[in-house]
Order: C-alpha cells, then structure tokens, then sequence
C-alpha cells in the first residue's frame, strides 16, 4: 500500500477495511396442483416463433412438454452466462456517505443500502432520489451511546418480502421494518448482543438469525400478534412505536485451539430446504447448525483459506457453500465426504474478496479491487470475454477473464488521503455488497475505498 513521507517521518501504513476485528475503543473497523392427463396433442406457444428459438428447441428435442422443460433450463442458463459481458455501468451520486456495506432491492427501481456511517437509505436507481429511513433506538439510550458506530453491515429481506430486517442505531442491536412501508415493527436490543452485529439470514418469514462480532448467534421468532403484549419505545416527537424483543435462542461460536479469541462471526448464509444455517468466524472456521425452535450446532471445518473471510452465499441448485477470503473462494460441499469444486483464486492484489452471490450455476464475486469477475461453478472456470468476430470466424472466446471494472465514485480529499495517498487521485473502490434484480437483468453494486481511514463512496447500476 503506498505510503507517504512528511518532512523525515515515515508513517506507519493505514489499516483497510477487511474484517472489523478491532474493538469499539480503537474507531477503525479494520458487509402444484394435479388433474387429470389429456392426451390431446401440445399446441406451440405463439410467441415462440423466431428461427433461433426453433433450432435451440429443435436442439434439444422436439416441442413436446420435456422439450419446452429443458429448452427453458438452457435458455435460462444460457441468459445467466452471456449476461455479465453485456452489462454497461451508471454510476449513481451518493452525495457524502461513507462506504455501503450492504443493499437489498426493494422493487424493480428501489434498493435500500447500509453505511459505514449508519445511514440506512432507500435509492431509486431512475432518478437517483435518497430517502433516509430513521434507524431504530435501544430502549436504553446509554447503551447506544457506549458504542462507536460500525454502521451497518446486515441487510435481509424475509422470503415474502414483507419484513426487512438489519441493524439499529446501537449496531448490537436488530431492527425490523415492515414492507412495503418500511414502518418499524420491532428491535431486538439488550436482551440480544454484546457487540456489533455483521449479518442477518431469515429462515422462513417469520424467523432470522444474527450473528456478532461477540461470537454468538441469535435467532429470533417474529410474532405480530404477540408485539402488543412487549414493552414499546415512543420518541417525544412521535415516531410509530415498535415493539422490544428478545432472541428466543443464543449460541457461541465454539472456541478454536488455533486464535482462540477471534471467534467473531463475520458472515451466515442459510440452506432453506433443510432448515439449516451456515456461519463463518475470523478464526478460520465455518459452522453449520440445524436451525428449528432453537440451533443446534451440527459440525465445525476448518477453512483451507483463513484469512479475512468476510463473505458467504449458499446455491440451492447444487447445495453448496461458497466462503470468499483473502484471495480465493473456498466451495462446501457437505453432501460429499471429498471437496470436488476445487477453490479459486481472484488475483486480485490480494485485497480480498468482499461479496458473492450465487445464481444458477454462476457466482459473482466482488473484490477489493474494485473488479466483479464471474466463475462458473459447473465448468470450474471464470467466464471469458468473447473475442471479435471475423470474416473467417464467428465471435468466441478469447481467453481473457472477464472482468468488469468499476467507477471511480466519490473519495474524501482528507488529511488521512493527504499524508497517506496525496499522490493518487484515483482509487480503487472495494465491493462491498451488489444484489441482482433478475427478472429485469440489473446488477446494484456498492462500496467504497478499502483503507479503513479513508471516506469516500461507490455505487453503480448495472444494466
């Protein structure tokens, strides 16, 4: 990392914003039915007309219902792999904020974004119009104010889109919004964790899960009918009431023989089919636990890559875990006693990577470099830019990584940038969070400088 000299001092070379292992004291965070069978012959659907169509179906076997089946699998996976290289780049004006660590669509123009300085914001990507949404206060105010803000680092949206759930003014704390008004319902408060909260998975509509950075894991029944029933907070300038509620279960992260102390939980990612959770501690370990009335914690793996793993996502198709860390996506496959996806490695600087999404059969990864690349998890390989076509040939690969390379965004010209980073005005923003909008074929993507100490921030549409 460059450094700068003043006068004859060196200065010792800033911290980045990698996993937040520091404590509040020291300011830097180091995101069906059935009926009955006709044999009546299959008529062809009327929009499906165009030559392309008729020779991709007549490829894989005719019109009959398993041909429109698998003609609409390859379809969609054909979309999902030629997707990212067609995508072009809107940056979208932020204003001031520090650094997005998390985003989540609303709707089809709608995202709602966290901030290292705990601003929790709705932007619609059209007109590039901010709504601030008030974050949700401990009934405690003390509490609150014995933390040195993280911002918020956990954004989820139940499978019904009806309840958001992320971090509260006190970032140990859980808030829940109701969609789509984004009205507070609830905050999970003193009764919750000890310290900052870095994720948030929702196990149904009704139940979510927290993990801290105090080494514990919360889960939390959402019951509206019960809220009347709680203790409720109303300011004195009369914002809606909302209910305080407790976990009904707390687990620890169990105690590692190797780096003992650093059992925070940076990252969780559920498997909803089999009702279990996965989670990712600073010390190198992936957890998974049965999550029903209470979490039972069922295994504990030592990664092979246990440097800042920051990030996790789970593929329902094929039922794997991806872990993102310094340099490499790990896979889990906990079905199989032997790993058969063998890691990959972002070459990136070695800046880590800061976010993964699954979809299909195609993961995206975010990296501190600023960069998306995307990998193909069936063919175990990034996907490549397409060569040219020519008068001899047709368009095809062309071996080089696909890569996509975001904007500048905004950077604070601070004294921190001024000793530091006087000589470089463009800087590579970290991608802390992106989220897709599928059925419209956007991709948000957020961030913002990786020094812990610099202010800055990127945000971009992608379409």
């Amino acid at each position: 990392m460059a450094q700068q000299q003043t006068g004859s001092r060196k200065r010792k070379a800033p911290a980045v914003e990698a996993d937040a292992e520091s404590s509040p004291s020291q300011g830097l965070a180091a995101a069906d039915g059935e009926g009955p069978l006709l044999l009546k012959r299959q008529r062809r659907p009327p929009t499906c007309r165009s030559m392309v169509h008729y020779l991709k179906v007549r490829e894989v076997g005719g019109w009959g219902p398993a041909g429109l089946q698998g003609f609409d699998g390859e379809m969609r996976g054909y979309a999902v792999q030629r997707l990212p290289e067609l995508l072009t780049e809107r940056q979208l004006d932020l204003g001031t904020l520090n650094k997005v660590f998390a985003s989540q669509w609303l709707n089809s123009r709608q995202v709602v974004c966290g901030t290292k300085c705990n601003t929790l914001f709705v932007v619609d990507v059209q007109s590039g119009h901010i709504t601030r949404i008030p974050l949700l206060r401990d009934r405690e105010a003390r509490l609150a104010q014995d933390q040195q803000g993280c911002g918020i680092h956990a954004i989820e949206l139940n499978p019904s889109k009806t309840l958001l759930a992320t971090g509260g003014e006190n970032p140990n704390s859980l808030a829940i919004y109701q969609l789509p008004t984004l009205d507070p319902l609830c905050l999970g408060d003193r009764h919750g964790h000890k310290d900052w909260i870095f994720a948030v998975a929702w196990l149904s509509d009704t139940v979510a899960v927290s993990g801290s950075r105090d080494g514990t894991v919360a889960l939390w029944r959402m019951d509206p009918d019960k809220f009347d029933d709680t203790v409720a907070w109303h300011s004195e300038v009369g914002l809606p009431v909302y209910a305080h509620i407790r976990p009904q279960d707390v687990e620890a992260i169990p105690r590692a023989i190797i780096n003992p102390s650093n059992r925070k939980v940076r990252a969780l990612a559920c498997g909803a089919k089999n009702q279990e959770l996965g989670a990712v501690s600073l010390d190198g370990y992936f957890h998974l636990w049965k999550a029903q009335s209470t979490l039972s914690r069922l295994l504990s793996i030592r990664l092979p890559y246990f440097r800042d793993n920051v990030c996790l996502t789970y593929c329902d198709d094929m039922s794997v875990y991806a872990v993102g860390s310094h340099s490499h996506v790990s896979f889990l496959d906990l079905r199989q006693d032997q790993q058969n996806i063998r890691p990959l490695c972002s070459r990136e600087g070695g800046t880590g990577v800061r976010s993964l999404s699954f979809y299909r059969h195609i993961i995206t990864v975010g990296t501190g470099q600023g960069s998306l690349l995307f990998y193909d998890i069936r063919a175990q390989k990034f996907l490549e830019e397409r060569a040219s076509a020519t008068l001899e040939s047709s368009s095809g690969p062309s071996g080089r990584k696909l890569r996509l390379a975001c904007g500048r965004g905004w950077l604070n010209h601070n004294d921190f940038w001024v000793n530091y980073f006087g000589g470089m005005e463009v800087f590579p923003n970290a991608l802390y969070t992106h989220c897709y909008n599928w059925p419209e074929m956007k991709l948000f993507v957020a961030g913002g400088p990786l020094p812990a100490g610099l202010h800055g921030n990127y945000a971009g549409l992608w379409s």
